[in-house]
């Protein structure tokens, strides 16, 4: 077997050793006074072998602790170490445990490292503080747009020059889409070029089919061509002109949302920031910290646009808030950092200032919400009576009309199919509605 030195001994002795040595140099010490001057010569003498011997063994204490480890070495760094062979120095052997006593083992030593009620708590809480929150992922750059920018990015480039597409411009920067102008334009042509190509598709299949609603759902047409072409034609421009004009008007409805959004965070954000400010913070600061509760998304990108402009740009404040109430999407958010600079410029109560402001802004809101209140009873009102009512009247005059005999006769499942059409397109269409005007409160 290896020999084991306890260290742990070694060091209780040499404290031990110690210990009794200053003993003994406090006894000399108290009895000094009751010695004549030949004997205090020998006591001084003694006393000073004391120390030295206290010295050399207070010195071995770092050379002890060093050896010490708390943890066990496996047997092989030990043989490497001392450098001995497998055949002097066998592994000791182990006697096998029963199933029983490796049972007993395994509930003891559950019983000993067993976790208390408060220290499970305690891991459990610290477990979620170290959960990280991905609130978004880094965007890559979509082919789709890519594509269309390779193909159209000189002629947008030439047209932003001619000082066309400013509105877009204006729009697509108040919002949060993350496109240059060029790229946006190149998209809205390249959209309409492939909606044209669509358009050519459609238009060719059905100037030689016809579409029916029953079996069998696509026949020959039987009429000349050129009446046929005077019907279908008007497809190869209405499809690429709607296109045109939904890419084109899509930042527009886009900034709209944006605003409304903002307008409903902006008088709760205000009165946080009056807290935060009648602190004495920097300026920047507050919208720092409004950033980090992560309880206003939309305003949140406004913010960490301001803090980007100070931090990274390098602008002062002042010209910072004027800049991004030039560019804002809210008219409420640009009033309010324009408020911010005048009073940051003209030395003005800051935490005043917001008060006053979250007050109106708040004023303000609960009157939209009265509005908007008023508006959702009107709407309930317009949608019973076009979706319910009209309907129904409509079924009732159409099977007369087929029973009578007057005016256009419809078949019955033609009837069917009109309706149900009607009212899916009137709940799409009221649907849309409701999208725009939905807020986030």
């Amino acid at each position: 077997m290896i020999p084991k030195i306890n260290y742990f001994q070694e060091l209780k002795n040499n404290i031990s050793k110690q210990e009794k040595i200053i003993i003994e140099m406090n006894s000399f010490f108290n009895n000094l006074k009751e010695h004549e001057p030949e004997e205090k010569e020998r006591v001084f003498s003694h006393t000073n072998s004391l120390k030295n011997l206290l010295k050399k063994e207070n010195d071995n204490i770092p050379k002890i602790l060093d050896k010490i480890s708390l943890i066990k070495p496996l047997y092989s760094e030990i043989k490497n170490k001392q450098k001995i062979p497998d055949k002097d120095y066998p592994l000791p052997f182990k006697k096998k445990k029963n199933f029983f006593e490796k049972i007993l083992q395994k509930r003891d030593l559950n019983k000993k490292f067993a976790l208390k009620k408060f220290e499970k708590k305690t891991l459990k809480r610290i477990g979620k503080k170290g959960k990280e929150i991905v609130r978004g992922k880094k965007q890559k750059p979509s082919k789709y747009v890519g594509t269309a920018t390779k193909i159209f990015s000189n002629f947008s480039v030439f047209l932003i020059n001619k000082g066309m597409f400013k509105n877009l411009s204006e729009n697509l920067t108040r919002t949060n889409l993350g496109l240059l102008p060029k790229s946006y334009i190149s998209v809205i042509f390249f959209t309409t070029l492939l909606s044209l190509i669509a358009g050519i598709f459609i238009f060719s299949f059905l100037l030689f089919f016809n579409v029916k609603t029953i079996l069998p759902f696509i026949t020959i047409v039987n009429e000349p061509l050129g009446i046929r072409f005077l019907k279908v034609f008007w497809i190869l421009f209405v499809i690429p002109i709607a296109s045109f004009l939904f890419m084109y008007l899509y930042p527009s409805l886009e900034k709209t949302s944006l605003e409304r959004k903002i307008n409903q965070e902006l008088p709760f954000a205000t009165i946080n920031m009056a807290a935060i400010s009648s602190s004495m913070v920097n300026p920047t600061t507050i919208f720092s910290i409004i950033s980090s509760t992560k309880e206003y998304l939309h305003l949140e990108k406004e913010f960490i646009k301001v803090i980007n402009g100070v931090n990274v740009l390098g602008y002062d404040l002042i010209t910072t808030l004027k800049n991004r109430a030039f560019n804002s999407p809210s008219k409420k958010l640009a009033d309010l950092f324009n408020g911010i600079a005048t009073t940051i410029k003209s030395g003005g109560n800051l935490s005043k200032f917001f008060d006053e402001r979250a007050k109106s802004l708040l004023f303000e809101y609960n009157l939209e919400k009265e509005k908007s209140t008023r508006a959702a009873e009107t709407f309930m009102d317009i949608y019973i009576s076009v979706v319910i009512a009209t309907p129904m009247i409509l079924m009732l005059l159409l099977i007369m009309m087929q029973i009578s005999g007057l005016g256009i006769s419809l078949s019955t499942s033609m009837i069917t199919l009109m309706m149900v059409s009607g009212v899916s397109i009137i709940n799409i269409i009221f649907l849309t509605y409701l999208h725009l005007r939905q807020t986030n409160e």
